[in-house]
């Protein structure tokens, strides 16, 4: 850490460091970063619906093709959309309306549009700390535009961090995915307590599907792309949960 000149300067200069402005990018650790269910974003809060579905009658035996339906559909949707960002985010003026506009429209549940409009939140405030300053950072207020009254959608958030973290579009739908698969084993332990050595097993078994996701999510290059994935039994149960009185998850 440099030890010449004011504070503001030094704290300027450490977050562009962290950011990795000027420095080329974090890469693979901005993928760990994004990962780790330690940052915090607020993801814990969240089930990926489990909850609504395992009160709809889901069982813990069930969760296996209950990751592998969401990483086919929502998952999968979501993550090209973090894609489509972070390409945005390389504009000279980067403008996330469209991609908002896209993920909105292929979002017909409410409650799922509400509970990522939550989630962004979190991750919008690690990057206004981290890299205030940074293009990708400073545009995020372009993407509420296309959609009056919804914060940016978490993965539009994911895009420009995974800009500013200087990370490709395969880690950037990896990192996306990951976190969908592991937000439902998370919730299901607490759910339904039981080894979380099984959760694990789960969610190694989820690798293909996430891969196959990756190469599709990977490859979107304009709003016209994002594949639409909604799944009409998760929607159901999220709009569900979302008017329940007794949970123990956001949403």
């Amino acid at each position: 850490m440099t030890t010449t000149g004011n504070g503001q300067d030094h704290r300027a200069r450490d977050a562009a460091a962290i950011a990795g402005e000027g420095t080329g990018g974090t890469g693979a650790l901005g993928a760990l970063l994004l990962a780790d269910a330690r940052l915090p974003t607020g993801g814990h809060a969240h089930s990926a619906t489990l909850e609504g579905a395992m009160a709809a009658g889901l069982t813990a035996g069930l969760v296996p093709a209950y990751i592998r339906a969401r990483l086919r559909t929502v998952a999968l949707t979501e993550a090209a959309a973090a894609v489509l960002a972070l390409r945005h985010a390389a504009a000279p003026a980067p403008d996330y309306a469209p991609v908002q506009s896209a993920l909105a429209a292929r979002t017909p549940s409410p409650a799922l549009r509400d509970a990522s409009a939550r989630l962004g939140r979190g991750p919008t405030r690690l990057a206004r700390r981290i890299a205030p300053a940074h293009p990708a950072v400073t545009a995020l207020d372009t993407a509420s535009a296309a959609t009056p009254g919804l914060r940016p959608l978490r993965p539009v958030v994911l895009g420009a961090l995974a800009a500013v973290f200087g990370m490709g579009p395969e880690a950037t739908a990896r990192a996306a995915l990951y976190d969908d698969a592991q937000t439902v084993t998370a919730a299901a332990l607490k759910l339904d307590p039981g080894d979380p050595l099984t959760a694990v097993r789960w969610l190694l078994d989820a690798a293909p599907d996430i891969e196959e996701g990756v190469r599709c999510a990977a490859a979107v290059r304009s709003p016209r792309d994002i594949p639409a994935r909604s799944a009409p039994l998760i929607d159901q149960w999220a709009g569900e949960h979302a008017d329940a009185t007794r949970r123990l998850f956001v949403a």
